[in-house]
């Protein structure tokens, strides 16, 4: 039997997936559509379906989605409990409506298919990581991805995004669109750079691979002082990823 994984990967501005094969080769060109706001569970799950209905029919499928995922439950999401997306006000209902939302369980059961569901950088790093040593991954967005790898082992998640940095700004803001909008990508480089160095010493990493939308964006003379066990790495890792989620040793 030939397996393929319908991969979803949910931002706070899109939402795209595509279906691949066990090489983790995509079958069709990937589909991308914005980010419904406001977005309870169940629309949600509706947007999902709506998106895999328009591609081939999978065996199985991954999700990665922005927040604290344990074991496929939403602890907490950024984005999706705001009133009209990223930077807007959060609506109480939808906090209360998200926590502890089983997703992995009502997308297994919309879909009809074994589903994984992981915290969006994870799935991205699951794509790139080599399985060697500590390895970072960081995605650039509308926010802070982050994940860790050790040893290809999937370390427990930590909301790095939501972390203090400066000026009563978490890492989501400090380094996410809205600032590189504001800043400039030659500043907001510069920005990302000095995040980079200070979180060195906190990971002492083998490998930091830079991922997401945004990673493109970064400055090639910023990146080159960055080192050269930091690595851009393509944002179409968070749809290849799917796959190889699928066999990493994950947290118990």
């Amino acid at each position: 039997m030939t397996v393929t994984t319908l991969t979803i990967d949910c931002g706070g501005g899109g939402i795209k997936g595509s279906v691949l094969d066990e090489a983790g080769t995509m079958r069709t060109t990937p589909i991308r559509v914005p980010t419904p706001y406001p977005m309870g569970p169940d629309r949600f799950v509706e947007t999902l379906v709506n998106l895999a209905g328009k591609l081939p029919r999978a065996t199985r499928a991954t999700v990665g989605m922005p927040g604290m995922i344990r074991h496929g439950v939403v602890i907490a999401t950024p984005h999706y409990v705001t009133k009209s997306g990223p930077r807007s006000k959060v609506d109480p209902r939808l906090v209360e409506a998200w926590q502890s939302f089983d997703a992995r369980s009502a997308l297994t059961a919309a879909f009809g298919v074994p589903t994984l569901v992981l915290n969006d950088a994870e799935v991205h790093g699951a794509g790139v990581v080599s399985g060697t040593g500590l390895e970072l991954v960081l995605t650039l967005g509308t926010g802070l991805g982050c994940a860790v790898f050790d040893g290809g082992t999937l370390a427990p998640h930590m909301e790095l995004s939501q972390a203090p940095v400066r000026w009563g700004l978490s890492y989501d803001t400090y380094i996410g669109e809205a600032e590189r909008r504001r800043l400039g990508d030659a500043f907001w480089s510069r920005r990302v750079r000095a995040v980079v160095e200070a979180l060195r010493p906190v990971f002492l990493w083998d490998r930091l691979y830079l991922g997401g939308g945004n990673s493109r964006r970064i400055r090639p003379d910023q990146l080159e002082r960055m080192g050269d066990d930091v690595v851009v790495v393509p944002n179409t890792a968070g749809i290849v990823g799917g796959v190889r989620a699928w066999s990493l040793p994950l947290p118990g």
